[in-house]
């Protein structure tokens, strides 16, 4: 071809620039003939052979994991491999079909498909809004009365910024914070235990808001949106095992939303 598709050390072979270009160019080609031959050959495509998808692995524990068996039960002849981790990586490095994450993604040429936009909400315990006073304002968390929990941006390697919007108005706050975590649940289980204030996602939390658990402090300003994409390479046509995948993902949200309507 002209060209150097592949570095080549004694520990390691990884895609040049050029390379990356034509495995993502030609294998989704090679992916569509293999279900267009099978399509024809048995009047439909059959959702199987191997899918590897990366997923947040909140979304994972919160929604996907209870309803998992009945996608594996209705498509035995799938083997699905699910990665669980914060950061997105490198999909095709990687080999992923697929990836189900939070955040809006970097400029590449995968397709993003947004599934859903959740709110982010500030909460406390009462116990904690008892002990501590409940603030009226978002600038009074500057005032170093409250303690706030931090938490970690898996890809910048430092905390989120706390933000609080109102239609067009933006105010932040600098948390500096005793405790980070990474992880969302384990923020949760903190945050009910009474320790201090934290911003979450609603996603995950409607039943702890809705039980009186935790209390949303500042309703006025929360019009700040986090968004679930599902990432896949460019393609006119996906694989069926990838899009029966999607659209049990996107069941499960519509589901979800359903629900808390």
């Amino acid at each position: 071809m002209g060209t150097r598709l592949l570095e080549r050390t004694t520990r390691s072979v990884v895609l040049t620039d050029d390379g990356r270009r034509l495995y993502e160019q030609v294998v989704p080609l090679l992916t569509g003939l293999e279900d267009a031959v099978a399509s024809v050959a048995e009047g439909k495509a059959v959702v199987r052979g191997r899918l590897r998808v990366n997923i947040h692995p909140f979304f994972a524990q919160l929604i996907l994991g209870p309803q998992l068996r009945k996608f594996l039960e209705g498509h035995p002849e799938l083997q699905l491999e699910m990665i669980t981790r914060e950061q997105m990586g490198d999909m095709v490095a990687e080999g992923f079909d697929l990836a189900i994450r939070f955040g809006t993604p970097r400029p590449s040429t995968h397709i993003a498909r947004k599934l859903l936009d959740t709110r982010i909400v500030t909460v406390a315990t009462p116990g904690y809004i008892k002990r501590r006073g409940k603030p009226h304002s978002p600038e009074e968390l500057n005032s170093g009365g409250h303690t706030l929990i931090d938490f970690r941006d898996p890809e910048a390697s430092r905390p989120f910024q706390w933000e609080f919007h109102k239609g067009r108005k933006m105010l932040g706050v600098a948390t500096g914070g005793q405790l980070m975590v990474s992880d969302v649940l384990t923020m949760h289980r903190i945050c009910l235990s009474g320790y201090g204030i934290a911003q979450v996602m609603e996603l995950g939390c409607e039943n702890l808001l809705a039980s009186g658990q935790l209390i949303e402090l500042f309703p006025d300003w929360s019009d700040e949106n986090f968004p679930l994409y599902a990432l896949y390479p460019s393609r006119s046509h996906l694989p069926a095992k990838t899009r029966a995948f999607l659209e049990f993902v996107v069941s499960l949200i519509q589901r979800t939303a359903t629900v808390k309507g």
